[in-house]
């Protein structure tokens, strides 16, 4: 297969995960050294929520090895809160601070809000302020926006579509850019489940360069992640 595939859970630091995947007494600042020798990706959410400091990045990225990525969540005061306008400035200071993780840094998830409904024009012109410096994702939660002319926009700018499975929703398959972001958020993954995700990802190998496989934050994460890596290679 032509892609690098990277499966992880969407966070790190969990107490739950004490004693499971984590030793009992693992102290919180030793966790992210320990999941990312094991696993080769994360999923960051602390981003949606506030906008990093970049030495935090920086201390981050000296904890885990060259080639694990972090995938980071754009911040809802661009998502949510300014609805992808107006956002020039904070989006270049977000750019700017993740950049700190150099060859780590993943994707940027751009997750939209459920009422957002399609708007081509508004799109364009937000991927054209990133204008490449870093690869972008969009998780779209209103069916409106699973059109073709929106794929041709990501297409023509190379916007990865975030395929997106819920309990509700299950974004198309479509890939429209060298990376493929895919979310896994459903409440159950059974084997019968990851030997289907473990086909489609085979599938979309073949007409991308990299793929981001994120689990919800529940315990199972990292054993899902985990199992579903080994199905992919002998399945």
């Amino acid at each position: 297969m032509p892609a690098t595939i990277r499966i992880g859970a969407s966070g790190f630091s969990y107490k739950e995960w004490l004693g499971g995947f984590y030793p009992p007494r693992l102290p919180g600042s030793e966790m992210l050294a320990y999941y990312a020798q094991r696993l080769p990706t994360v999923e960051i959410n602390y981003t949606f929520r506030a906008l990093p400091r970049r030495t935090l990045l920086e201390g981050w990225a000296a904890k885990t090895p060259a080639n694990f990525r972090f995938a980071l969540k754009a911040p809802q005061r661009i998502t949510h809160f300014a609805r992808l306008r107006q956002t020039t400035d904070t989006l270049n200071y977000f750019l700017q601070t993740a950049s700190a993780l150099g060859e780590r840094l993943g994707p940027i998830l751009f997750q939209l809000p459920p009422d957002l409904k399609r708007d081509d024009a508004l799109l364009d012109d937000f991927i054209a302020q990133i204008d490449g410096s870093a690869r972008a994702a969009f998780e779209f939660r209103h069916v409106s926006w699973f059109a073709f002319p929106v794929f041709e926009i990501m297409r023509a700018k190379q916007a990865a579509l975030c395929i997106a499975e819920t309990e509700k929703l299950l974004s198309p398959m479509e890939v429209t850019a060298p990376h493929v972001y895919l979310r896994l958020r459903k409440d159950n993954y059974d084997e019968t489940s990851l030997s289907h995700w473990a086909s489609q990802i085979k599938l979309l190998a073949e007409s991308t360069q990299e793929i981001f496989v994120y689990f919800k934050h529940e315990l199972a994460a990292p054993e899902l992640a985990k199992r579903l890596t080994l199905l992919i290679e002998y399945h």
